[in-house]
């Protein structure tokens, strides 16, 4: 039912210079907060020291771990990990974290991103004697570090970024060591924090703010972070940054409000974006309303522009399940209703404007019309507080096929008859760029624009959705 670009995932890891009966807990809650960035699989590994305990299923965090399990979950190092899978299959087998045995002990990887060179590294790794038991890329990594990693692991992490492309937030557990790593262009958010001794590294600051830990910076594209018994250590890639690239559906959709990513936090993006998209696409009107919960501060920032009352039109249930997906049109209708409903007195003879992240597929957007004029809306104006989806994701977002992508197939006039708005607007590039506060050139915006800060794969699952 849901019309929105996917994230891939969401990871923590912790490091405790003392073993912490609690930690398997704290990574719990952190993985908590992170789980709009995955709910399909979830896991935990830790370690006292000497080998790897870990925990992962299918399904929520709250479905995965209780409290016999997060008991056994003890030690002084750990990771977590939520996961949406996008090009690999969504299974147990696949899910994280991937914890490898090897010469010197055991590790333990999780991953945020998507490798454009996975398959030409597997096949390097297969001809030098690896058997891969899964899909995923943190395999790939896992391995390269395992076969790398003689005396000094730190050594290995170097080397291990050199080899591989694309994007990604690795956070990598040894038994005495936790690794931060973050591709060269930054694409996939990753940040460290502190709490008493203990030094955080997860996707967004919203995790650190949930276990009481302090935010200490985020971990610049191209940068090794090395937490040990020694302390913290900074491998830095890239001198000038000049190269940062990243995602900028991190400010539209995908991170949670109250992070901060980059330097910039997230709910003043989204607002300052519709007020930026009240100016670009002015329209007579009663009612400002937004789509819950994506679209609800960009409305707000609408309304605040354009000096039109901002009101809830739409209420969402939060108990409908995230798999509720039916293919007949009737029982899509359905689907939408069950998940959102008009507030019918409050939109009935009013003309509205409803104010959304996005438009991938058009399908639910046009039901959203559908059920708002149903309710006695008396005209429904479609507001987007971010460009047409044109183009495909290849570093870790599951955008769909290009010919499901409506931005790609269709003409505005044409979206706007197909989903029954009587009018559409879309906010421009480069006004999503100065709503963010930074410039074009700090952001990955392939998905919109079609320029890629990497060169796209032109083989294997990677390359699936433009070859279809």
């Amino acid at each position: 039912m849901s019309d929105k670009l996917k994230e891939a995932c969401g990871v923590f890891g912790i490091y405790n210079p003392q073993k912490d009966a609690a930690l398997g807990r704290n990574i719990f809650y952190g993985l908590y907060a992170l789980q709009h960035r995955g709910q399909e699989s979830a896991g935990i590994a830790v370690t006292s020291g000497s080998g790897i305990k870990y925990h992962k299923a299918m399904g929520l965090v709250s479905e995965v771990f209780n409290d016999e399990i997060l008991d056994e979950l003890s030690g002084h190092i750990g990771v977590g990990h939520v996961r949406y899978s996008t090009t690999e299959a969504n299974t147990l087998i696949n899910s994280q974290p991937l914890v490898v045995r090897y010469k010197k002990g055991s590790l333990a990887v999780v991953h945020n991103g998507n490798l454009v060179n996975s398959q030409e590294l597997r096949r390097e790794l297969e001809e030098r004697g690896v058997a891969f038991q899964t899909e995923i890329d943190s395999e790939v990594v896992a391995f390269l570090i395992a076969q790398e990693h003689s005396e000094d692991i730190i050594k290995a992490a170097e080397i291990c970024m050199e080899k591989i492309k694309g994007s990604y937030a690795l956070v990598i557990m040894t038994e005495d060591t936790l690794i931060g790593m973050r591709d060269p262009h930054g694409i996939r958010p990753l940040c460290l924090g502190k709490q008493n001794d203990s030094y955080i590294l997860t996707s967004e600051s919203c995790a650190l703010d949930t276990i009481d830990a302090k935010f200490i910076r985020d971990v610049e594209p191209g940068e090794i972070i090395v937490i040990n018994k020694d302390g913290v250590k900074s491998i830095k890639k890239n001198k000038d940054n000049s190269s940062s690239a990243l995602c900028i559906f991190e400010f539209v959709y995908f991170a949670r409000p109250d992070s901060t990513i980059d330097g910039s936090n997230v709910h003043m993006a989204r607002w300052e974006a519709g007020k930026l998209l009240a100016k670009e696409h002015p329209v007579e009107a009663d009612l400002v309303i937004g789509v819950p919960d994506s679209g609800t501060v960009s409305a707000m920032g609408y309304a605040e522009a354009a000096g039109i009352p901002f009101g809830i039109g739409l209420i969402k249930n939060r108990y409908v399940g995230r798999t509720f997906i039916k293919a007949t049109q009737s029982s899509r209708e359905i689907g939408v209703k069950l998940k959102l409903n008009a507030v019918k007195e409050a939109v009935r003879g009013k003309r509205l404007i409803m104010v959304d992240d996005s438009i991938v597929r058009g399908t639910t957007s046009g039901l959203i019309v559908k059920v708002l004029k149903e309710a006695g809306a008396k005209e429904v104006h479609v507001r987007v507080s971010s460009p047409p989806v044109m183009h495909s994701c290849y570093f870790g977002i599951d955008t769909s096929t290009h010919k499901e992508l409506i931005g790609a197939q269709r003409k505005i006039e044409e979206i706007r008859q197909y989903i029954g708005a009587d009018s559409l607007g879309y906010l421009s590039l480069d006004g999503l760029m100065k709503a963010t506060g930074f410039s074009g050139e700090r952001f990955c915006t392939g998905c919109f624009s079609g320029a890629y800060p990497i060169e796209v794969p032109r083989e294997g699952k990677r390359y699936v959705f433009e070859k279809r």
